[in-house]
């Protein structure tokens, strides 16, 4: 545990990308098996240890730590596994080592009834830096600056793999990843299991400015679709429904599963249609996550794949391929039917023709427009060129804060998260919630404003004296009973910071059911 949790100190306090590819490069070559793979699942969110939840961690502090010092400190900190590492009580025991894997492996294989002992003896015999990195197996979120692109980066520094190689093959593989190793170092490949996830291409913002340099010629439009990226691969008997991340989520589409009569790999959206009509995301979150649907949301929220690009066909990789190419064969292919169709390229001749289309799109639910080059192989990862997202213009109101609340992470600290309401009759009703859209300064000045102007305290909540107003921001609006106003906003968030607007010209919650 000392080398892992040297590893995560030193990346903590090396700001600089190349130094942190050199920082894990160096501990991938000289840690043994099979505590460097537990150490890269940490690394990019691989490792299950679901079995020693927050709660649990939380119940066996408040047993060794005073409660009002723990909350306090956790408010503070931000961070549940470092509150409870500096707070531990105790003298660490000396001569005590406890590596990666012993720890894994008890957290994995203790009963539920023995567990809470098990990791207070851990915390008793491992220093503060050691327990941070003991309790981050489980708990994850190492806030050290490192994605998990960037950790397989290092991990093919000084092999004879690339990072496209490591990709390419990393989806099926389990952790501590002993067959990777083998293969990084000139021996066979691991063995991956058929239908597998490949690494998916995104797309990166541009505005008109940007876009002006462009010849439109050079490029293919279509709409941006309110749903869910997905991949749908069949090879074999094998069918697979995946998210954008890797995630396997075929059982909660039985529909499309069915549906998907190719061999082969297609990129698109997963939305909820009925008949001509896309359904909002709302209804689409309704399916996200079971394990088994109904007959009745079946029927009631009929999923549909909307497909724009084809990566694999008939054991044919077609990603190398230009996107005009793969485009052609999806055009040409026969499997479309009412659960699968092909997302419509969209006419125009120059970029102000496609402006015209993006503001007046012909369902509420688009959120704008993709811009892809004709001649862009399928890369994987966000290439800077290829792909462009061009979204609508947000809807805006104009709303005041009610409640904040202190934030996590970097934010700890600083009232981050916000509450904010508009006005009906004479009452401010709550209508959402945003935790980013301001910068660092903002952020501090919106600290002060709550500390200077709480009315009451509801543990962690603190309400506000109803005086700031703030631009909100949002992509969508979809009816909510859940919520006392009966609506809620897509991805709202501060856009900025009225000083100059009284609260009582704040927009009316009649402004939100009008933009309904």
């Amino acid at each position: 545990m000392k080398d892992f949790a040297r590893l995560i100190e030193r990346l903590a306090f090396t700001p600089g990308r190349n130094a942190k590819l050199t920082i894990l490069s160096h501990y991938f070559q000289t840690t043994p098996d099979p505590d460097r793979g537990y150490a890269l699942a940490v690394l990019t969110g691989g490792l299950n240890l679901r079995q020693v939840s927050p709660s649990l961690l939380k119940r066996l502090a408040a047993e060794r730590v005073d409660a009002q010092l723990f909350r306090l400190s956790y408010d503070f900190v931000g961070d549940l596994a470092e509150t409870i590492a500096l707070l531990w009580p105790g003298e660490t025991l000396e001569n005590s080592e406890v590596s990666v894997t012993e720890a894994v492996r008890l957290l994995r294989e203790t009963g539920k009834l023995a567990l809470p002992g098990i990791i207070t003896d851990l915390l008793d015999r491992l220093t503060p830096s050691e327990r941070l990195a003991f309790l981050k197996l489980p708990t994850g979120n190492l806030r050290v600056g490192v994605s998990a692109r960037l950790a397989r980066t290092a991990l093919a520094m000084g092999t004879l793999r690339s990072v496209d190689e490591i990709e390419e093959i990393w989806h099926g593989l389990t952790p501590p990843y002993a067959p990777l190793f083998v293969w990084l170092r000139g021996g066979p490949a691991p063995a991956v299991f058929e239908a597998p996830f490949r690494p998916v291409m995104l797309s990166t913002p541009v505005t008109p400015e940007e876009l002006s340099a462009f010849d439109p010629a050079d490029y293919l439009a279509e709409w941006k679709w309110d749903g869910i990226r997905v991949q749908a691969v069949t090879e074999g008997d094998n069918r697979r429904l995946y998210s954008r991340t890797g995630e396997e989520i075929g059982a909660s589409f039985p529909e499309i599963i069915e549906a998907m009569s190719f061999q082969g790999a297609v990129d698109g959206e997963l939305l909820i249609r009925r008949g001509d009509q896309v359904a909002p995301f709302s209804d689409l979150q309704k399916r996200l996550g079971r394990k088994q649907v109904s007959a009745r949301m079946l029927q009631s929220h009929p999923a549909t794949l909307r497909l724009y690009d084809l990566l694999i066909w008939q054991g044919e990789d077609l990603r190398p391929l230009p996107l005009d190419a793969r485009r052609e064969r999806l055009e040409t292919a026969s499997f479309y039917s009412d659960r699968i169709d092909l997302s419509p390229l969209l006419p125009f001749q120059s970029w102000n023709d496609l402006a015209g289309l993006r503001a007046a799109p012909h369902a509420p639910v688009i959120e704008g427009v993709m811009i892809k080059r004709r001649d862009s192989p399928y890369l994987a990862g966000r290439p800077r060129g290829p792909w462009f997202k061009w979204k609508r213009d947000p809807m805006v109101v104009d709303a005041v804060l009610l409640y904040a609340q202190a934030g996590h992470g970097k934010r700890s600290g600083f009232y981050s998260d916000f509450t904010f309401g508009l006005w009906e009759d004479a009452d401010l009703v709550p209508v959402g919630k945003a935790y980013f859209g301001f910068t660092d300064e903002e952020l501090r000045d919106l600290d002060r404003f709550v500390r200077k102007h709480t009315t009451q305290r509801f543990g962690p909540v603190r309400q506000l004296a109803p005086e700031l107003v703030v631009e909100v921001a949002f992509e969508g609006l979809n009816p909510s009973p859940r919520h006392k106003s009966g609506l809620a906003m897509r991805f709202p968030r501060i856009s900025r910071i009225r000083w100059d607007k009284p609260a009582s010209e704040a927009d009316r919650l009649q402004t939100l059911r009008e933009m309904l």
